[in-house]
């Protein structure tokens, strides 16, 4: 088994994945370049959060056309697992592999805290060891994470239950206020239509560790580990 961490100019957060994947899961991981269409037969590919590309034009509009990502894109139409965090989800949805786009939070500020979500589906290999209705605690840090799709792609994914996490209170609870950016449902996270794809605007990697203050990321990184072995 082996990760694979895409760079692109002004990603912030590929060595915080890196590191994660390392040390808390303890697989083999590489970088991968962008301007390099070489995935160097890694089973996982991460796009990590940042601002790749300086966000220029649109969050994700330049990466989306970058050698990498037309690879990354054959890779998720040939089942390979994808997990796209932040940054990642805004630049997988530009490149079409997960609907709808990431828009400015409501409040038109960055936000930055630990917030909750709920666990809506465990039918991913990203979340197959969680618990449906499990509330985690991790972290954002986005200007634009307010999620949107039109109504039609909005009932594709319920009816496919593709929409993965939600913003919560602590107890779970699904409401206005636990919702940080304005997120179409309280979106957190939704998947691909083959389930292989995963799109989230919090930071997993941000907390793997006690040391971080908060463990639940792990979880989700563990989880896709275990999904692998079972292959």
């Amino acid at each position: 088994m082996k990760f694979g961490v895409i760079i692109f100019p002004g990603s912030n957060c590929d060595h915080d994945a890196y590191w994660a994947i390392s040390e808390v899961t303890q697989q083999p991981v590489t970088f991968l370049w962008h301007d390099s269409p070489d995935l160097q037969g890694c089973d996982v590919i991460i796009v990590p959060g940042g601002f790749a590309y300086g966000d220029y034009l649109r969050t994700g509009a330049i990466a989306k056309f970058s050698p990498v990502m037309e690879s990354v894109r054959k890779f998720a139409v040939e089942g390979g697992l994808v997990l796209g965090i932040c940054n990642g989800f805004q630049i997988l949805c530009e490149a079409g592999l997960l609907p709808g786009a990431l828009m400015r939070n409501a409040g038109l500020k960055y936000v930055c805290k630990p917030v909750q979500i709920r666990v809506e589906s465990i039918n991913t290999p990203f979340t197959h060891q969680l618990s449906r209705g499990e509330v985690l605690e991790i972290p954002i840090g986005h200007m634009e994470g307010n999620y949107f799709c039109d109504e039609p792609s909005l009932a594709q994914l319920k009816d496919q239950d593709r929409i993965i996490f939600r913003y919560s209170t602590p107890n779970g609870d699904v409401t206005p206020e636990a919702n940080p950016n304005g997120s179409i449902e309280n979106i957190a996270g939704i998947c691909s239509e083959g389930r292989n794809v995963l799109g989230m605007m919090p930071h997993p990697e941000r907390a793997a560790v006690p040391e971080l203050g908060m463990t639940d990321g792990a979880k989700l990184l563990q989880s896709l580990v275990a999904a692998m072995t079972l292959k």
